[in-house]
Order: structure tokens, then C-alpha cells, then sequence
């Protein structure tokens, strides 16, 4: 292997960027032959992949060792805006106050709880919740210290975490190295000590029964599809664990979890267009499971249960979705009955069922709402937000006969902020506004929503924060986010990081662009297969929206964008050049066409309902090859860039930027900085650590900072 040296060991020479040998192999599809000089560093089992990656890290290094003190003024400007030992807001569930707490110094939560005497036969009222585990009398209960799981590992996430519904057990899942394979273990919470049960190799979801022995969990196959959902017994041997649905079908993904009530356990099968689901009494965890309605190419439905009837969440007939309900005996489709009606000016998101009331989750106009209907008359009632560009989103509201309904807001302006609300009279308290230290003052600063037009003439929302002194003169630098697929919303959000960036004069902006969930249903559908260049102009047009309106210039904006914003990033790079100063590609599915023709490859075959079959479809290959970053990549003069990746990664193979970067490096005419950072035991998510993770974005917003010319 050839690979040139990082660093020139001469004093005062630049660093050399590392140079991949080439070894190009043909790759053939409908016809078309393609050559790949560097498909061989998709191996990580190939010593010369590993050596190519650490010779980019300190290529990186090198390129940026100078920017050292701008990173630590960053980080430590993050670090005095952060409580760094803190509370959340204690949740009600059972006869517990649940909570989590953080430590300063510590890089992972602490789980607690402390007991709720006296609301075990009634809901307290809203006046009457606590604020801070502090106004709870009784001794807090440690229930999970992830800082002490984490020892010894430089990864760690929990997977699961699961109460069982006597709230004497505690199902949790852990991965140490980012690939998203989990060691699923219980814990004796009367005793704090874990059971000799444990259980390799799950995936997300867990779902207690009745009886506080059983637990189902899924459990992935070599493609990283959960496709099996199986049945445990506490104190028996896993290997005699009984397998109870199997998927066959490649573009199905299993999940399994409890209705709110706790009377049912629900087992769901879902493609991206596609659902059925199985619902069993959790009472009977040994009994049949029975199929809601069978699957129909193209309809989605949810399900949750209700007093006597399960309701469903489902765009059959209903591009937005609407909400029916079935009888418990025969839920099929045959016996549904619509309570709320289908608004193709209103996406129904979701729905959160208590006793007496429904909550409804919706969108209108790129703009969320939670309305409230009562269940005996009817009655429905709006909660009204406060500024016209916000979120707002349900919180943990485990207590099925609740009639308190615990929900978050923020805004670009508005630091994130716990509400309870009282569904019976509308009334509202504050619990809790996350702290910004140093004396945060959101009157400094400006929010509003400006409207794009994209190519074809489609109005393109996009959300915007400023210092209100921010000259509007196309002086000032810009930052552009963006993501667009799977009809993932990128909602507008407080971030104190953020400030560190409006204090220095930068105008924040959200492109909410197509492909995107933002404007409803038909939003995601204009944006992927055959119209996925949508989410591109869309992009495009925004950044054009800043310069024309004098928010910016051109190459003063930097965009940024992960996983599939990260391949957004790569289309628009090889685009517009022009419009942007620098570009952060965050684990960027950059190199798509080749990734989705390999049917081996983990979430492949299940990502074709979003992408197109490039396989079987000759049109579809041609529509993908035409706006693959990768190859695309052309004599341009390309802003600076800075990819990064994880060795781990199950869902964008850390090769894609690894090979993007090179091919970058080969054909840009701007001389201006590519590099690459790659996580050596961390997967899709970057580090896991909090203070790992802000370290991380002291080092992106250095990278951009001197990009556009900005130290101070």
C-alpha cells in the first residue's frame, strides 16, 4: 500500500494529505460499467483499511493543530452555559417519581427514583407535582449509573430501558462499541444487584407482561433488520428462549412494545410505506398473538388500546392519516370507525390515549400542535403556543388515568422547557426551563420563518435566529442545516452551543426542506425515489433565500448535514460550490448508488421503499448514479469540507466518506482544506460521552470558524 505521511517531519512544512493506493475494480449494473479505484477500503478487517484511517486522523490533526486554542476557548464556552449537575423533571408512574440526574464531570446520566406515597389510588393535581426531586420526601433509589456501566469502555450507550409493571424489575440494554448490538440484563431493583439472566445480541424494543417474569426483545439478523421477536422467562436459559414472530420478508423491520394501558403487548411490522400489526394480552404472554389487518402495500397504521377498544392511527384513505378505533374482538378493517377525520391541510402524527382523554400530535403548515379531546363529549381543545416558529412535542406521560398531560417547548430563542398540563381546565404551569449560564437574554436575539421558492415554484419553509444587531447587509456569515428523508422532521430548537456561533455575528438557519415531514405527508413523498433531486434544489434554494434577502453572501454560508443530510451535503457541494465557504458532511451516505445495489449490506433491501430498487429498475439506477455524490465528484473548485465517520457504523459504512474524500482531494481546483475524522470505536452516533460529544463540537465549529476567516 502507498500512502503518503501525514505530517511532513520538516519543520515549517504543511502536512501531506494521506493518498489511498489505487486499486480500481469494475462495478457493472443495466449495462452501465463503472470504475471504483478505492472500493477496497470497505473492508475493516484489511490492516492497510485501518492504516489508511489513522493516516487521515493525523492528516486531520495536523491540519487543524493550530486551531487548538480556538477549540478550548469553544469548549469552554460551551461548558459555562451547561449546569453540568442537574435534575430532570421528576415523571409519575406507579407509586415512583422517576428522574434522571447528571454530575458535573461525569460523562453519562444517573437513573433514580424516589416514592410517590399517597397517589397510588388518585392522580394528583397540577399544583401538587414536584418541580425537582428535591420537593419529593423519601430517599432517592439509584436505579442504573451508566458511569459505572461505561468504566473501562471508550464507547457506551443504553439500548433499552425498560420498568417491569410491579416496578420491582428493570430490563436494560448496553453497547460498547457503537455497532448497535446489544447485552440485554435485568436488575433486582429491591436489591440493586443484576439477575444471572443476560441475553446477547438484541436490538431496540422490549415489552414486559402482566406477570413481571416475561419479557419479549427483538433480535437483528446479519443486515442489522430486526426481524425476530422473541419470548424470555426470568431464571430460564436463554438459549430456551422461544422465538414468537419471525419476519421474512427483507423490508420488514419487527418491534414490539406495550400499549399505554398495559393491557395489550403490540407487535408491529413496518417497511417505509408499509405496517400490520399483532396485538396479544399481556396478561396471556404464552397465548396467540392476533392480526389487527393484514398488510397492504402502501398502508401504515399504528395501534394503542382504550377502555374496551384498541384505536388506530392510519393513512388508509387518508394521505395525513386520520384516527378510527375497532372493537377489541375484531379489530379488522371491516370494523373501523373514524373519530377524527382525515385533513389534508393537517398531518396526524400521532396519538397518546389517557382514560378520559385522547391527545392528539399534528402538523400544519411546518408548524407543530397538540390538541386535546375529551372523551364523553367530544370537546376538543387547542394548546396555544406562544411564538409562531417553535416545537412542541409530548413528554413521558406513563399514567394511562393521568388527567395531566406532561409536554416540552422550544423555539430558536426559547431554551427547552417542561410543561404540565391539566387536560380537564386548560390550565398550564411552568416546571422547569433549561438553564443557560452566563446570563443568556433572549431578547438579544430574533427568530422568524422565511419562505424559499424552489425550482419548480414550491414555497420551501425555513426557520431563522439572529442577533437582532446582526447587520443586514450580506456581511454576515451564515449557517445552513438540513436533512430531508425518511419524512424526519428537523424542528426549530434552542441550543446554547448555538450562541457561540450568534455571538460572533452568524445568521442560523433550518431549511425544511422535501423529503422531509414538516409540511405533511406529501412533503416526504416529493422528496424521495424519482423526485429526491427535490431535497436538493430545496436546499439550494434556501441558501439563495439568505443571499438575495441580505441575510448573507455567497461563500460566506456553511451547511451541515448527517447520515442522509450528510449525502444532501455531498449533491449540493457538487452543485452550488459557489454558494458555501465550508461544508460539514456528518457520517454522509455519500456514496448511495453503490451502497444500495449491494443487497448484503445492513438495511439495504429495507431502504429501496425510500431510495428506488437500482437493482431492478434501470430508470432508477440512472435517477441515482445522476445525483450520487460520489459519482459526481468534478473539477470544482469545492469549499472546505470536513466528513466524519464511525468504524462501527451499521447504517452508513464509515467507507463512503473515507472514499468521498479522496475522490474529493484528486479533483477540487480550490485548494481549500478536506478532511476526514474518523471515530476508531464509535458507530453512527460519534461519541457517547456528554463531554466527549461537546468536545466533538468544539472541534466542528473551530473547522468552520477558520474557514470562513472567523477566530474571534
Amino acid at each position: 500500500m502507498s500512502l503518503a505521511p501525514a505530517s511532513n517531519p520538516d519543520e515549517g512544512a504543511s502536512p501531506v494529505p494521506p493518498v489511498p493506493e489505487s486499486r480500481p475494480e469494475t462495478l457493472e449494473a443495466h449495462g452501465d460499467r463503472r470504475v471504483d479505484e478505492w472500493y477496497w477500503l470497505r473492508d475493516k478487517g484489511d490492516p492497510d483499511v485501518l492504516a489508511h484511517l489513522e493516516a487521515e486522523n493525523r492528516y486531520t490533526e495536523a491540519m487543524t493543530v493550530r486551531l487548538a486554542p480556538l477549540r478550548d476557548r469553544l469548549y469552554s464556552e460551551i461548558l459555562s452555559r451547561i449546569q453540568e449537575t442537574d435534575l430532570t423533571v421528576p415523571i409519575l408512574k406507579g407509586p415512583w417519581w422517576y428522574y434522571t440526574r447528571t454530575v458535573e464531570g461525569l460523562q453519562y446520566p444517573i437513573h433514580c427514583r424516589r416514592a410517590a406515597p399517597g397517589t397510588g389510588t388518585r392522580s394528583p393535581a397540577l399544583e401538587e407535582r414536584p418541580r425537582t426531586p428535591e420537593e419529593i420526601d423519601g430517599a432517592e433509589h439509584v436505579l442504573l449509573d451508566e458511569n459505572a456501566l461505561a468504566e473501562g469502555h471508550s464507547y457506551f450507550a443504553v439500548g433499552g430501558f425498560e420498568i417491569s409493571p410491579d416496578h420491582r424489575l428493570l430490563a436494560y440494554s448496553m453497547d460498547v462499541d457503537g455497532g448497535e448490538r446489544y447485552t440485554l440484563r435485568f436488575r433486582d431493583l429491591d436489591t440493586g444487584a443484576d439477575l444471572p439472566d443476560v441475553i446477547e445480541d438484541v436490538y431496540y424494543g422490549l415489552a414486559w407482561a402482566s406477570d413481571n417474569r416475561t419479557i419479549f426483545y427483538t433480535r437483528p439478523d446479519e443486515a442489522m433488520r430486526p426481524y425476530q421477536v422473541w419470548r424470555h422467562r426470568l431464571g430460564s436459559n436463554p438459549d430456551d428462549d422461544v422465538r414468537v414472530v419471525e419476519e421474512p420478508d427483507d423490508r420488514f423491520f419487527l418491534g414490539v412494545g406495550r400499549t399505554k394501558d398495559g393491557a395489550y403487548l403490540v407487535c408491529s411490522s413496518s417497511s417505509q410505506v408499509t405496517s400490520e400489526a399483532r396485538v396479544l394480552r399481556s396478561e396471556d404472554p404464552e397465548g396467540d398473538w392476533t392480526m389487527v389487518e393484514p398488510r397492504r402495500q402502501g398502508i401504515e397504521y399504528s395501534v394503542d388500546h382504550q377502555g374496551d377498544r384498541f384505536l388506530i392511527v392510519t393513512n388508509d384513505g387518508a394521505e395525513n392519516f386520520r384516527l378510527v378505533e375497532a372493537p377489541e374482538d375484531n379489530p379488522g378493517r371491516s370494523q373501523w370507525r373514524e373519530l377524527v377525520p382525515y385533513d389534508p391541510e393537517v398531518k396526524l402524527d400521532g396519538v397518546d390515549p389517557f382514560e378520559r382523554h385522547l391527545v392528539l400530535y399534528e402538523r400544519a403548515e411546518a408548524q407543530e400542535r397538540i390538541r386535546i379531546l375529551t372523551v364523553g363529549d367530544g370537546s376538543i381543545r387547542t394548546i396555544e403556543l406562544p411564538e409562531p416558529v417553535a416545537s412542541v412535542w409530548g413528554g413521558a406521560n406513563p399514567e394511562y388515568a393521568d388527567q395531566v398531560l406532561r409536554f416540552g417547548y422550544t423555539s430558536l430563542i426559547t431554551p427547552q422547557s417542561v410543561f404540565d398540563y391539566d387536560m380537564d381546565g386548560g390550565e398550564r404551569r411552568l416546571l422547569k426551563q433549561q438553564p443557560v449560564l452566563g446570563g443568556y437574554d433572549p431578547s438579544l436575539y430574533r427568530t422568524e420563518r422565511l419562505w424559499a421558492t424552489a425550482e419548480d415554484g414550491t414555497r420551501v419553509p425555513v426557520s431563522l435566529v439572529t442577533r437582532t444587531d446582526t447587520p443586514r447587509d450580506g456581511s454576515a456569515p451564515a449557517f445552513l442545516y438540513g436533512y430531508g428523508s425518511y419524512e424526519h422532521s428537523i424542528d426549530p430548537s434552542f441550543s446554547s452551543v448555538r450562541l457561540s456561533l450568534l455571538d460572533r455575528g452568524f445568521v442560523y438557519a433550518i431549511a425544511h426542506i422535501r423529503g422531509g415531514g414538516e409540511m405533511g405527508r406529501r412533503w416526504y413523498e416529493d422528496g424521495k425515489l424519482l423526485r429526491k433531486r427535490n431535497t436538493f434544489s430545496d436546499f439550494i434554494a434556501a441558501a439563495r433565500l439568505l443571499v438575495q434577502e441580505r441575510w448573507t453572501s455567497a461563500g460566506r454560508i456553511v451547511a451541515r448535514g448527517g447520515s442522509a443530510g450528510g449525502l444532501l451535503m455531498g449533491a449540493v457541494a457538487n452543485t452550488a460550490p459557489e454558494l458555501f465557504g465550508a461544508i460539514v458532511a456528518e457520517v454522509p451516505f455519500v456514496d448511495c448508488l453503490t451502497t444500495i445495489l449491494d443487497e448484503t449490506l445492513p438495511l439495504t433491501v429495507t431502504e429501496w421503499e425510500e431510495w428506488g430498487n437500482p437493482v431492478a429498475d434501470p430508470e432508477v439506477y440512472a435517477y441515482m448514479k445522476s445525483y450520487s455524490p460520489y459519482d459526481n465528484v468534478a473539477d470544482l473548485p469545492y469549499p472546505a469540507i470536513l466528513a466524519t465517520s464511525g468504524l462501527n457504523d451499521p447504517r452508513v459504512g464509515f467507507w463512503e466518506p473515507t472514499k468521498w474524500v479522496a475522490k474529493l482531494r484528486r479533483h477540487t481546483t480550490s485548494g481549500r482544506p478536506i478532511l476526514l475524522k474518523t471515530e476508531m470505536g464509535a458507530g453512527h452516533r460519534g461519541p457517547s460521552g456528554r463531554y466527549d460529544a461537546w468536545k466533538d463540537e468544539a472541534f466542528v465549529l473551530a473547522f468552520v470558524l477558520d474557514a470562513l476567516g472567523i477566530t474571534e
